[in-house]
């Protein structure tokens, strides 16, 4: 074995035992997470809950552009759109653009089906209608979601999929979402439906309305599992102590994924949480970072 090689066999090999050494975070750590003030702060309706916050890079651009969409059960009740203020600014210090998104929820008045999803497309729609304004390049997009984030961003990836018949359908979504990195996410409502029930206290009903005459299936234009092939690439990204989105939910999905014809593939962070997964301090982070850059195809130091 030549000494360089040797020497990354050492560094891998401690950087592995570092991370099962290290505290995994808690949810009141997670909660604890802060960054840097946004570029900009601008709305997308005329709800509290309906904007998005813009972090740019130092520099003149035109830069990619990561989508963040928080988790937190899909209630207000977890944090959101503040803690992953520390992912963005990480991100924006990488030359990366970050849309980091707020949304009502559906403990909030207009929230759940079908206003949480409508909220999705509003954002992307003002996205798209920023690169004229900010030195954006939309033609390198990552859409990044934590927990329920990581349900609402597999779901743009298929929008375009979305039945006329649904209120959620658009005949040309503003923005196609090539590539997804899902952080612990919890994104297949109809198979995943007691998990979430147990891991976060929601029903289906919260997520996905009701049946009716016209929609006798509610999970036909919000069940992201569904909504395949969609043409993306997804990156499933989970804790291996990951309790609210364990890696057997990664797996199914991504299996259900390649079934369909996407691709998709499974990340475990050796001794993470899921917390872990979006707290640019964590021991997990450089993984995560080396997968977003990935997704938006920035060449990595064994591809150079």
């Amino acid at each position: 074995m030549n000494l360089c090689l040797l020497l990354s066999t050492l560094l891998f090999a401690g950087s592995i035992h570092a991370a099962h050494a290290a505290t995994p975070m808690k949810l009141a750590d997670y909660l604890a997470l802060s960054g840097p003030a946004p570029t900009a702060h601008i709305p997308y309706g005329e709800a509290p809950s309906q904007y998005a916050e813009l972090f740019l890079p130092a520099g003149s651009g035109p830069f990619p552009v990561a989508v963040l969409v928080h988790g937190g059960c899909w209630t207000s009740k977890f944090g959101g759109i503040t803690q992953l203020r520390n992912m963005a600014g990480a991100l924006a210090a990488r030359g990366i653009a970050v849309w980091n998104v707020e949304y009502r929820r559906s403990d909030e008045a207009g929230g759940g089906y079908p206003g949480t999803y409508q909220d999705m497309h509003a954002a992307l729609d003002l996205l798209a209608a920023q690169a004229g304004r900010y030195p954006l390049d939309l033609g390198r997009l990552v859409a990044v979601g934590h927990s329920a984030g990581g349900q609402l961003v597999q779901w743009m990836a298929g929008r375009g999929r979305i039945p006329s018949g649904s209120p959620l359908h658009r005949a040309q979504p503003s923005l196609k979402v090539p590539a997804v990195v899902s952080l612990g996410g919890l994104a297949d409502l109809r198979n995943e439906a007691s998990l979430i029930k147990s891991s976060c206290g929601r029903d289906t009903a919260e997520l996905a309305g009701s049946p009716g005459p016209g929609r006798p299936d509610v999970f036909v234009d919000t069940n992201a599992a569904q909504l395949m092939p969609n043409g993306s690439r997804t990156w499933l990204v989970t804790g291996e102590l990951d309790t609210i989105s364990p890696p057997r939910v990664a797996h199914d999905y991504a299996a259900r994924a390649r079934k369909a014809g996407d691709a998709a593939e499974v990340v475990i962070l050796p001794g993470a949480s899921h917390y872990d997964e979006v707290a640019a301090t964590s021991h997990a982070w450089p993984r995560v970072v080396h997968v977003i850059e990935r997704a938006l195809g920035r060449p990595q130091p064994q591809d150079r």
